[in-house]
């Protein structure tokens, strides 16, 4: 797939649980602060109520200033909140990436700028041959990585860079979250990771904020020429 003509990037995380979601709003604020249309989408989320709703979805929904179609900003939901994998299986279903691309593409068409978020970490699997490592690939897009600050951050963090490398795909740069407030060195540990990193540190957000002051803060990284 060749490089979108649009700024877009993948939104990938050290693990799940880390705040992939909340850097994603906050991205979204931002840019719409900036003045662009942006929109955010889910392809792939796990874990839905009675309702058939899912939290990280109806947030990106909420954030975004297009009103998309649920079913564009998440093409696959299911119901466990378990790995996407065997949620599939369990339902019957195939995780298909060209239909995913073709939701991005639409996206794409009524908005100034896409971000994707991807489930879990970088090398979840959606199938039996192809993880979220082959979707980020597939969509040729550069990728901000979201580093849950805690102890083993570091080791994760660069064990995800070198995953990133290895596949060929671009890291834009990456987000300190805070998910743990008494996390003992903080200062030390962001230090030593911005000395390891070969991207730019976007921002550090902070605990217990909100998506609209984490925006104040977060820098979008600079448009992929």
């Amino acid at each position: 797939m060749p490089p979108p003509l649009k700024p877009a990037w993948f939104i990938t995380g050290t693990d799940t649980e880390i705040g992939k979601t909340f850097v994603a709003c906050t991205l979204l604020h931002a840019l719409r602060s900036a003045g662009l249309q942006a929109v955010a989408m889910k392809p792939v989320a796990a874990g839905f109520d009675e309702r058939g709703r899912n939290d990280d979805v109806e947030r990106l929904l909420a954030a975004s200033s297009i009103k998309a179609p649920r079913a564009m900003v998440n093409p696959y939901g299911f119901r466990a909140a378990i790995a996407p994998h065997i949620a599939a299986e369990e339902e019957g279903r195939r995780i298909e990436l060209p239909h995913i691309l073709a939701c991005f593409a639409e996206l794409q068409a009524v908005a100034d700028v896409v971000l994707v978020e991807g489930v879990g970490g970088f090398c979840v699997p959606l199938g039996i041959s192809h993880d979220t490592a082959d979707l980020a690939l597939a969509l040729n897009l550069p990728l901000i990585l979201v580093v849950g600050m805690r102890l083993g951050c570091i080791n994760h963090a660069l064990l995800t860079q070198e995953a990133i490398t290895a596949r060929g795909l671009a890291l834009a740069g990456w987000v300190a979250n805070r998910i743990d407030p008494a996390m003992a060195r903080f200062a030390e540990n962001l230090a030593t990771l911005q000395g390891r990193m070969t991207a730019p540190l976007l921002g550090v957000v902070e605990n217990g904020t909100t998506p609209e002051k984490a925006a104040l803060t977060l820098q979008p990284p600079a448009r992929r020429s």
